[in-house]
């Protein structure tokens, strides 16, 4: 099965190359249009083959057909707070303590298990791509693209807010300007190196009690562990994040949590909003003076 993708030509794209509108103006990749090449059916224009080398015309409706990969996720019985969706890509609220991914350890506990689900009784098919990640145990918004072109384009368009609980008292917006790397000894546990990748953490206190603040965060980069690593190394790690010093008295899962992305739609060139409530178990952290 294949995903659809439909662009019309605007008037100033009239007489242009296929190869030049499909790259330029709809922003598809060399990679997904030597792959369209490859498929007898990949770009046609009125029912016919659309040969990149030929000349495209105003008001004419290019459609991409990309080939789906194979998908060997199982589905598994389950529900999901769906946030948006439409033909292209899917927003969903993922819960703590779920994966995201399938792995050796979590084979049929995971949000792709879950969609690949849905996706059976809605009687459709695609291949499970996330654009953004989240940790097992972080909340919040996850967006699964449901083709490869869309997956590329929202690759690096989407600007995402968290909210997290950190120890202490937060009383200034700051910026954490400190080079991530795996921790000597470990395989998963990120430290403040100098010789690490470059990271960027944005931080804004929204309210805190006598023990607590909790926090508006954006990142500039996007490395693994990025904001648990960055909250540590000040003093100040995520309340329920035990790996980086924080403790579990008041919550046992990291109090972090995806509350809102933003987006140029690739395909409609609308711009999309997507927010999430905090979850309960974060709210209860914050004592009401």
């Amino acid at each position: 099965m294949s995903s659809r993708l439909v662009f019309v030509v605007p008037k100033e794209c009239d007489g242009i190359k296929a190869r030049t509108f499909l790259r330029h103006h709809c922003s598809v990749s060399a990679r997904i249009i030597t792959l369209l090449k490859r498929e007898k059916y990949g770009i046609i224009r009125d029912n016919k083959i659309l040969k990149t080398i030929d000349t495209v015309n105003f008001g004419d409706e290019i459609i991409l057909n990309l080939p789906d990969d194979n998908n060997e996720i199982t589905p598994v019985k389950g529900e999901l707070n769906i946030l948006f969706e439409d033909d292209y890509l899917i927003a969903v609220d993922k819960p703590f303590g779920m994966p995201v991914h399938p792995t050796k350890v979590h084979q049929e506990d995971t949000l792709a298990n879950i969609l690949k689900y849905i996706q059976n009784k809605k009687g459709e098919s695609y291949t499970f791509r996330a654009v953004n990640r989240l940790d097992k145990d972080t909340s919040g918004i996850v967006i699964i693209a449901k083709d490869k072109f869309t997956a590329t384009a929202l690759m690096y368009g989407i600007h995402k807010k968290y909210l997290a609980v950190w120890e202490g008292i937060i009383d200034k917006s700051g910026t954490i300007n400190e080079p991530i790397g795996l921790l000597e000894g470990h395989t998963v546990q990120r430290a403040v190196k100098t010789d690490g990748k470059p990271a960027v953490t944005h931080y804004t206190p929204i309210k805190h009690d006598k023990e607590h603040t909790l926090l508006e965060l954006t990142l500039e980069t996007g490395r693994t562990h990025q904001i648990r690593c960055h909250m540590s190394s000040v003093g100040h790690p995520l309340a329920g994040d035990d790996m980086y010093g924080g403790s579990l008295e008041y919550i046992k899962r990291q109090a972090l949590h995806c509350a809102s992305v933003s987006f140029t739609h690739p395909i409609t060139n609308k711009k999309i909003d997507i927010k999430c409530d905090l979850p309960t178990d974060i709210i209860q952290i914050i004592k009401e003076p």
